[in-house]
């Protein structure tokens, strides 16, 4: 293979050769020493110096150009880091939002877990009992008014049914009386007891409690807003000041006088009633309630549908708090959103008032005693 020829190095070995040493010329008198400033003058006449020194220029240019690119990106990094600490804040406060909401609706999902398998081994244990009932009748009965009773009982406890639980005490005690034998006075004496406690309680109409919600929910949309008042037209202010025109004015001399002085007065009135709607001075504990726009007004109403509708659904459940919580809120929103001198608000709030003075949190008595004496029965030899 052909080598490459190599490139003597400049620094290679030399012959020794040494340059004839020139002599250093006196100074001639009157000949001026050359001055550091000719020297720089000559230095930059120089090709290599020229080029070294627009080197060092391009080098500052460069230099400068990249500090300053370096400084706007430090101002843009500095911004892109405070709005990635926001979005991080928000990004966080709706984590924790969202693990709240699913800590609820998992304990809300292992309740309904829970009932539905309480529910499955009750069905099981219903249907292992009838396939292991006897032919006897009083057994079957006994066994199925103990199941009505248990049924009536969650019910009882979970909803707040008094009704069911009265219908399912009465249709056991019918079931026991058609067969007319003694051993079952222990039995009616006990559902008559828990009869009597169930008839003891306050009632309470939540048909017409609910009725009302209803009522108030389809008055919402009705209900007038702080931000939906706005100035009388003029046409109506004409309307309202102008004299009654068709009727003959008096005959006699003064006729033309009283007619300059209708028209003085409707002028005047006009003016005065255009001025009165210039300035509106209205009292708001939230300014901003004047200033909702129509897509917020319509947001608002839907909200309060909302918590009506959840007070209704926490009613019908027996929840007091979420009832009492609802019916507040609702009533906040009237106060702070909607004219509260217009008498369908004030109805309207009456009416909450009235729904909210219901007490719902009654504690309910058990089909404890009733339960016993049917299953101390059935556990008879």
């Amino acid at each position: 293979m052909n080598e490459l020829p190599t490139i003597p190095e400049q620094n290679a070995a030399a012959p020794d050769v040494v340059p004839p040493a020139v002599p250093a010329q006196p100074a001639q008198p009157g000949q001026p020493a050359t001055s550091a400033a000719e020297s720089f003058g000559e230095l930059l006449q120089r090709p290599l110096s020229k080029v070294v020194i627009g080197f060092l220029l391009l080098f500052a240019a460069l230099a400068w150009s990249t500090h300053n690119r370096i400084t706007n990106l430090r101002y843009d990094v500095a911004r892109s880091l405070q709005k990635g600490d926001a979005t991080s804040n928000e990004t966080s406060a709706l984590a924790r939002q969202v693990q709240e909401q699913t800590k609820e609706l998992q304990a809300k999902v292992g309740a309904l877990e829970g009932r539905q398998a309480e529910a499955q081994s009750q069905q099981l244990a219903l249907e292992q009992l009838y396939q292991d009932l006897s032919k006897n009748r009083d057994e079957w009965a006994l066994a199925e008014i103990d199941q009505v009773l248990s049924t009536a009982s969650q019910q009882l406890q979970l909803a707040g049914n008094v009704q069911g639980a009265l219908i399912a005490l009465a249709n056991a005690d019918r079931s026991l009386s058609r067969t007319d034998k003694p051993q079952f006075i222990t039995i009616r004496r006990a559902i008559a007891k828990d009869t009597d406690k169930l008839k003891a309680l306050p009632g309470i109409d939540m048909a017409g409690v609910a009725l009302r919600l209803d009522n108030v929910i389809a008055q919402v949309d009705t209900l007038p807003m702080l931000s939906d008042h706005r100035p009388v037209a003029p046409s109506e202010l004409a309307r309202k000041t102008a004299p009654a025109s068709g009727k003959p004015g008096a005959p006699g001399p003064n006729a033309f006088t009283t007619g300059l002085q209708q028209v003085w007065t409707s002028w005047t009135g006009e003016m005065w009633d255009e001025v009165r709607q210039l300035i509106r001075v209205r009292s708001a504990d939230t300014p901003e309630a004047l200033m909702l726009s129509p897509s917020e007004s319509f947001f608002t109403r839907e909200n309060l549908k909302l918590r009506l509708l959840n007070a209704r659904l926490a009613l019908l459940s027996r929840n007091e708090a979420a009832f009492r919580s609802d019916l507040i809120a609702a009533q906040d929103t009237l106060v702070k959103y909607f004219d509260t001198r217009a008498r369908t608000t004030q109805a309207a709030q009456a009416t909450l008032r009235q729904v909210q003075s219901n007490n719902l949190a009654i504690e309910m008595p058990t089909l404890a005693d009733s339960l016993n004496a049917v299953r101390t029965y059935k556990a008879k030899p």
